[in-house]
């Protein structure tokens, strides 16, 4: 095989190789686009303050528009009855009335009211949903934020219109009733959870199949997505780190439930004359917590069980949240700040995730070096693909040049390639270092010239 000929075949193969390699990429995307686009459907929004994410696979016969329409429609009717923010709400309605008589409510209005009671007479007033006035006082409300601690006289004044014991809930007919005409109602620690649980109700009715609804961190899924079940991470409490500390695979057949909610006071604190203060309030003593329960994560059949029970075992630290957990034969995951880590310790299906602490450390390393290994691998792979893709460019180039142009490659073997000299010899096959090689040869090759 003659050198002309075997660059010939060499572009050939290189042009072969680099259309097929394109090939094969685009029909890859192409597929994983497919696939996404056909099974899983999404739709983000705002609510009560904060962002949603729905998930939806299934009810195809249902139009994206209807879908977005029917998820915001069951948001703004839960604002209507329990957002504070709205004037013409019932929440704020009956917040603003002196009466001490019985005041009607929606049913879903009752039904929240009447579960946040029975988990405060379970936890023995921890969980209070009267607590807001003392929450505004303590600078963590709507209200400006002053990051100063109040004062004894002011806080002994708001006990007097604070306390779940001062507010009664009638299912039928839907009412609710105070004891002192001051007495707000603040919903805030479980409405986002009831909120997604509603959401997951309307998609069941248009026949949606499987959900993955999120409002503000609280989640419930149903069903499970296209490639598996829905898996929920639960974050390492540490602000300075946006850390997945585990992935909860929500299981259809879960007796614990689908829906996730989880409390911590790592984000929302004040520091006042060198001591810091939660921003969760403890409504028994008035004041922000001081244990190290960093935060909890609860997971329950319903989003507002979830969520009301994060808040409530958030309030009374570690070890009678653990206590409270097993008397009500809870979910939970408890970490535990402890100098510069953290103690894990669980209940139920979440127990699995910190049985042991030695495994979880060991655990927690091997997966420290996983995650070392595959993002070096994270690192080197797109600049191995882009090197790889601008090489293939330029064999691609250059076979196009010796295919259809016959010319030479400018640069290379210092623009003397396949000149063929007075002794009948190839230039390039001369040169295997152009600068200096080639000079030489220039001058050689004019000498001989001159001679002629």
């Amino acid at each position: 095989m003659t050198i002309h000929h075997a660059r010939r075949s060499f572009a050939l193969a290189a042009f072969f190789y680099i259309a097929a390699f394109l090939l094969t990429a685009l029909d890859s995307g192409a597929t994983v686009s497919a696939q996404s686009n056909a099974d899983l459907r999404q739709f983000n929004g705002s609510t009560m303050g904060t962002s949603y994410m729905v998930k939806v696979v299934g009810a195809d016969d249902v139009d994206d528009n209807t879908l977005k329409i029917s998820i915001d429609a069951e948001l703004r009717q839960v604002n209507d009855e329990m957002s504070t923010y709205l004037e013409s709400s019932e929440i704020t309605r009956f917040n603003e009335s002196s009466s001490t008589d019985w005041f009607s409510v929606s049913a879903p209005f009752a039904e929240v009211v009447d579960f946040a009671q029975q988990v405060s007479r379970k936890t023995d007033g921890a969980f209070d949903v009267t607590v807001g006035p003392l929450v505004n006082a303590w600078s963590f409300g709507p209200t400006e934020r002053t990051n100063t601690v109040p004062g004894d006289g002011e806080i002994e004044k708001l006990r007097q219109i604070v306390g779940f014991d001062k507010l009664d809930v009638r299912l039928d007919p839907p009412a609710l009733r105070k004891s002192v005409p001051e007495l707000r109602v603040d919903l805030s620690s479980i409405a986002k959870g009831h909120g997604v649980d509603r959401v997951i109700e309307r998609l069941q009715m248009l026949g949606v199949e499987a959900a993955f609804v999120e409002i503000g961190g609280e989640v419930r899924t149903m069903g499970k997505k296209p490639d598996g079940a829905w898996r929920v991470g639960i974050q390492l409490p540490d602000a300075t780190r946006d850390t997945v500390m585990i992935a909860h695979a929500m299981n259809v057949d879960d007796k614990a439930g689908n829906a996730m909610a989880t409390s911590g006071d790592y984000r929302n604190f004040f520091t006042a004359e060198g001591k810091r203060y939660s921003h969760t309030i403890d409504p028994r003593t008035a004041k922000p917590i001081e244990h190290n329960l960093a935060s909890i994560t609860v997971v329950a059949p319903t989003c507002m069980a979830a969520d009301a029970w994060a808040t409530a075992l958030s309030v009374v630290g570690t070890k009678v949240a653990v206590t409270l957990a097993n008397e009500h034969q809870l979910n939970v995951l408890l970490a535990e700040r402890q100098d510069d880590t953290f103690a894990i310790q669980g209940t139920g299906n979440l127990a699995g995730y910190a049985e042991d602490g030695e495994a979880t450390d060991q655990s927690a390393t091997s997966t420290s070096s996983s995650k070392k290994e595959k993002s070096l691998l994270q690192d080197v792979l797109p600049i191995a693909i882009l090197s790889f893709g601008v090489f293939s460019i330029l064999l691609f180039a250059m076979a196009l040049g010796v295919i259809f142009g016959r010319k030479q490659i400018s640069g290379s073997c210092g623009g003397l390639n396949n000149q063929t000299n007075s002794d009948g010899s190839t230039s390039c096959s001369l040169c295997s270092n152009p600068s200096d090689a080639c000079r030489e040869l220039r001058e050689k090759m004019a000498t001989n010239e001159n001679a002629t």
